[in-house]
Order: structure tokens, then C-alpha cells, then sequence
């Protein structure tokens, strides 16, 4: 919901408003943020305010929150993205929320799919997200079942 009402509210403001996720001051987001693309998916990144985070698009189509809660397990598809397993939660379709499994600080990817495609976005993004410790992976994909 956060996520959706972060797109509808952006159109308009040079700045991204968003919230911190809880452990944005995990000095391992820093890892991921300080080295966030100029680009993604053909989106122009924006600023944002708050910390560990990162928007692309205007209005904002592709938002990034690093700090998030870790998921545990979960029966949501999971798929393998830049080296990175992502949950993808299309609760709140066309916008979807890709959360990476498996790192500690958790990354949200919440994207806006009538704009960009999440191969693209996730291709990129995955080796930041790569950089934080790896402490678990997805046990099932598409196709493993």
C-alpha cells in the first residue's frame, strides 16, 4: 500500500516522498545505495527523502527501500534475478513488490509493471543487492515445482 500511494504522490514533486524501511541504517544498505545507475529500465533516477533509497521515473515507476524486514518462508513465487532470488508479490497489480529472499538487510523493489518490466529493473539492480550477505535462497521457482 505504501508503495502505491509513494507512485500516485510523485507525479508532481522534483523529490520523492517515502519512508525509511526500519533497518535503513544498516551501514550494508550504504553498500547497495551509494552505487545505485543514473538509469534503470530507461527510467531517469529521481531524489528521494528518506535514506537507503532509491526512485527512478516521473512519476516514479521504480521505487527501491533497502532495510526491509527479511521474509520468511512464504508460499508467493519466487524467481532468480541479477543473482538474486526475489518474492514477487502481484497483490497490488499493475504495480508489483519484488523482495529479495535470502539477504539480510532485506531490498524491496516495488515497480510499476505498465512501464517497465521487472527483468530489466531486477537485472540491474541484483548485483547491488548481490553485495549483501546471502544467508538462505528460494527453494522453489517456476518450473522446479
Amino acid at each position: 500500500m505504501l508503495g502505491a500511494l509513494a507512485l500516485a504522490l510523485t507525479g508532481c514533486a522534483s523529490t520523492v516522498s517515502l519512508d525509511a524501511a526500519q533497518d535503513a541504517n544498516d551501514p550494508l544498505c550504504a553498500e547497495v545505495t551509494a552505487y545505485l545507475p543514473q538509469t534503470v529500465a530507461g527510467q531517469e533516477r529521481r531524489w528521494t527523502d528518506a535514506q537507503a533509497t532509491g526512485a527512478w521515473g516521473d512519476p516514479a515507476t521504480i521505487i527501491l527501500t533497502c532495510g526491509v524486514t527479511p521474509l520468511g518462508p512464504t508460499t508467493l513465487p519466487c524467481q532468480s534475478a541479477g543473482g538474486v532470488d526475489w518474492v514477487v508479490d502481484d497483490s497490488e497489480a499493475p504495480n508489483y513488490r519484488f523482495t529479495s529472499f535470502g539477504r539480510t538487510p532485506a531490498v524491496q523493489v516495488y515497480l510499476d509493471y505498465e512501464s517497465v518490466s521487472s527483468g530489466d529493473a531486477l537485472r540491474l539492480l541484483g548485483p547491488l543487492v548481490g553485495k549483501l550477505p546471502q544467508d538462505g535462497e528460494c527453494t522453489a521457482r517456476p518450473g522446479t515445482e
